[in-house]
């Protein structure tokens, strides 16, 4: 059996919705996570979708943990709450601001615990008492105004992809403090605020891009691009499939299938913008050619000629597909009493054993009276081998010097590709891992490729800052010997290639964890390396497609205008959720000496985030579709004109007392029957947005924006990617760095760190390397080579130094 890396690590849970999946995702990781919540119940509790008065967002997202209830407005529950924050290792929070101040509860009484704040918009700053929602996060966030038709009002992605990357940017940000506590003994304080973590978190526009940038103008036009055009998607006998072409061998694959019309013949038709700007002539030709196929045919005829295919897939078919239930990605879990469906397990494999569902969330208070809540400390962690391969002594409290970045001292072989790649490693060399990229010549990593007319792509600068590049050919033998011999000296090695590509090239995890028993591998693909689809040609289009993501971005009328052409979600992530599950790994490390194989599919990011539709089609087949900027559960709700050319607002009322604060600001009647109450609301949908979206539209965005913040109603100017930088909020709270590098023609900006860190310093901005520029100083210095080896190697293609010198 297993042992789960983070078993024993105590986490205490007081977060109320924005943050609960940080926690389940921590103890889907094996951690021991005590939630606490009022007498009288979360909020959470109450959250749409509801089945048979049951929140299936609540019962996803508390999976795993133990309940207890205390009583805050009483000193006898505050005192209880007080014991056990003394005994954890991490406390998470989502307390509004002043809250935590309040009740007495103050982090720095307690040194050694790891403290995880988490709001809509951080503890400080201009909106840091604002109310958030998720159409606020994409309007402010920068997600918006990329999302939707050209000419069209811009399209909210679907629900709940917001509070999943807020909780994985949560559980990275709490491993890592907890990992330096066990170098050092000290704890932290983390602000985590949701408004940066989509800004610079979830696709974001100053950082690394997938290959749709290239089919993008570089000064940021106001209007939305057809993005819809960059992964195509057509209808065939028995649906839709999804196009991806990017690489030009794939497109002349397409070409020849096409029957080599003298149209495209041109040499201009082999990059992305040239096929891009011939969309409207060249997507009929495809059109018609699809139209005969099914889809199954067509991913297959796809796979034989190298060219990604993929089904557009929407909720009900991804339930049935074999390869989630084969894989275990879906799996049958009573979520409550009498309450069974199929729902996603959770988003690794961990030494081959899937880190995901095992336990119902808790009914209120189902655990108080118990007696001891925490585990005894050491409980169901294995003992350090006695083969001097694990050395305790050195791992103590205190062995790192102060200051020092949390990760300093690790190696990783990094050995990831495009925007998955470089941003798992990225994290980890922001905090101080040695990363060195291992780059092969012949095979150039995709970011590389699309440099645009730059000497070095911008998402090179933004992926591959804090590493260093090793040029080594890992299709010869002498380069598979050298690899070999830093793997053994290794403590991370990363790779997203094809399903078993590294066993192909004899270098499995299962292999280098005979060279290095305390090596942590991860591995990552579209789909996983168990189930049909393992073999399968994976992009992020194609992923969302599969995964029912695509099918809920879009406007509710037309199934075949996908707007998620613009995003490379899950990539980025996907991205984090492996970088929580390698510092788990290397926590699991400190206490057993051993490592660890993870495996992550991308796939599995996808279906964990829309957790909720797929358990609620599971529960009331045919109630899940795509719903638009309406949120069901609420009206007034959407997206609504404000004054201006194609300026917009995301606002949702969602309490009766935000709609008599809205009939006070827009002179409406209170007391109308149509609209009184949250039923009659709903039922009258029309009229109720028809007063918001009378009196949005005489002001501009941002001053709508504040009107309605300072009412207490939730509101969200949608702000393009140049405005984020000029955002008052983001500015004083400092969420942007600059960026530079000799072969950029200016600095860029980029994101610092995420979570704000009472002590854990920002990330160093030291410029990516290019491809192999550190090949001669690692050959010296890490593998031990003469200088007359290296010659040797270089000349005969082994190593592979840059072209030139490079100074930095």
């Amino acid at each position: 059996m297993t042992t789960l890396p983070l078993t024993g690590v105590r986490v205490l849970d007081l977060t109320d919705g924005l943050g609960e999946s940080a926690s389940r995702y921590l103890a889907d990781l094996g951690a021991h996570v005590v939630r606490v919540e009022p007498s009288a119940g979360s909020a959470s509790r109450a959250a749409e979708p509801r089945v048979n008065g049951v929140s299936i967002p609540f019962v996803l997202r508390n999976a795993n943990k133990r309940g207890l209830t205390a009583d805050l407005a009483l000193e006898a529950g505050r005192r209880r709450l007080r014991g056990l924050i003394a005994e954890a290792d991490i406390v998470i929070e989502s307390f509004p601001p002043g809250r935590r101040q309040a009740l007495g509860l103050d982090p720095a009484a307690h040194p050694a615990v790891v403290w995880v704040s988490i709001t809509g918009f951080g503890q400080s700053g201009p909106y840091a008492d604002w109310q958030a929602t998720e159409p606020v996060l994409y309007a402010l966030g920068g997600v918006l105004s990329r999302s939707g038709a050209p000419g069209a009002e811009p399209l909210l992605p679907p629900a709940g992809l917001v509070e999943e990357a807020v909780g994985t940017h949560a559980a990275w940000a709490a491993l890592l403090a907890y990992y330096r506590r066990l170098r050092t003994g000290q704890g932290e304080y983390v602000d985590l605020s949701a408004l940066e973590t989509v800004v610079h978190g979830f696709d974001p526009g100053f950082g690394t891009q997938g290959s749709a940038a290239a089919g993008r103008s570089e000064d940021f036009p106001r209007g939305r691009p057809a993005a819809a055009n960059f992964y195509p998607v057509f209808r065939c006998a028995d649906g839709y499939v999804r196009l991806c072409l990017l690489a030009r061998r794939q497109w002349r694959a397409v070409f020849d299938w096409l029957g080599s019309p003298a149209e495209f013949a041109d040499p201009a038709y082999d990059t992305i913008p040239g096929r891009f700007a011939a969309a409207d002539r060249l997507h009929p030709l495809i059109a018609r050619l699809f139209a005969g196929y099914t889809r199954d045919q067509l991913v297959a005829e796809g796979a034989a000629r190298g060219v990604p295919v993929g089904g557009v897939h929407d909720i009900t078919e991804v339930l049935a597909l074999p390869h989630f239930t084969e894989s275990g990605a879906l799996v049958l879990h009573e979520l409550a009493p009498g309450l069974r469906a199929r729902v996603p397990s959770g988003y690794v494999r961990v030494d081959g054993a899937r880190a995901g569902i095992r336990t119902a969330a808790p009914g209120l208070g189902e655990h108080d009276g118990q007696g001891p809540q925490w585990p005894p400390r050491g409980a169901g962690q294995a003992s350090p081998p006695e083969n001097g391969s694990y050395d305790p002594a050195a791992r103590a409290p205190g062995r790192a010097a102060p200051g020092e970045r949390p990760l300093a001292g690790l190696r990783v072989l990094d050995l990831g590709v495009i925007v998955f790649g470089a941003e798992l490693s990225r994290q980890l060399a922001d905090y101080g891992a040695d990363v060195v990229k291992i780059e092969n010549a012949a095979f150039p990593d995709g970011l590389r490729q699309s440099k645009r007319g730059a000497k070095l792509a911008a998402s090179v600068a933004w992926g591959h800052r804090n590493k260093r590049s090793l040029g080594l050919d890992l299709r010869s033998a002498e380069g598979l010997a050298l690899f070999r011999a830093l793997a053994a000296e290794a403590d991370v090695v990363l790779a997203n290639f094809k399903p078993g590509t590294l066993a192909s090239m004899g270098i499995s995890p299962q292999q280098l964890l005979e060279l290095n028993p305390r090596l942590i591998v991860s591995e990552s693909s579209a789909f996983g390396g168990v189930g049909p689809w393992r073999t399968r040609l994976g992009y992020g289009p194609l992923v969302r497609a599969s995964c029912g993501v695509s099918a809920l971005w879009r406007y509710p009328d037309d199934p075949e205008l996908l707007c998620d052409g613009m995003t490379v979600y899950p990539d980025h992530i996907a991205a984090q959720v492996a970088a929580a599950a390698v510092l788990a790994a290397l926590i699991g490390r400190e206490h057993t000496g051993t490592g660890a194989v993870i495996e992550i599919a991308q796939a599995d990011t996808a279906l964990v985030q829309l957790g909720a539709q797929l358990a609620l089609e599971s529960l009331r087949p045919g109630s899940v579709a795509a719903a638009g900027n309406a949120d069901p559960a609420h009206a007034p709700s959407g997206v609504f004109r404000a004054a201006g050319s194609d300026e917009w607002c995301a606002v949702t009322v969602r309490t009766d007392a935000q709609w008599a604060a809205l009939c006070a600001l827009t002179g409406a009647a209170e007391a109308d029957p149509r609209t009184a109450t949250a039923a009659a609301r709903i039922a009258n949908r029309a009229l109720a947005d028809r007063v918001l979206a009378d009196w949005l539209s005489g002001f501009p965005p941002a001053e709508a924006m504040r009107r309605l913040q300072e009412a207490g109603i939730p509101a969200g100017a949608m702000l393009r990617l140049p405005e984020l930088l000029t955002d008052p909020h983001l500015k004083e709270r400092g969420s942007f760095a600059r960026l530079t590098h000799e072969l950029l023609p200016s600095s860029l900006p980029a994101a610092g760190s995420v979570p704000r860190y009472a002590a854990i310093a920002e990330p160093a901005q030291h410029p990516a390397p290019v491809a192999g520029e550190q090949t001669r100083e690692l050959a010296r210095t890490l593998l031990g080579l003469s200088e007359e080896r290296i010659a040797e190697l270089v000349e005969s293609g082994v190593l592979q130094p840059a072209a030139a010198p490079v100074t930095t």
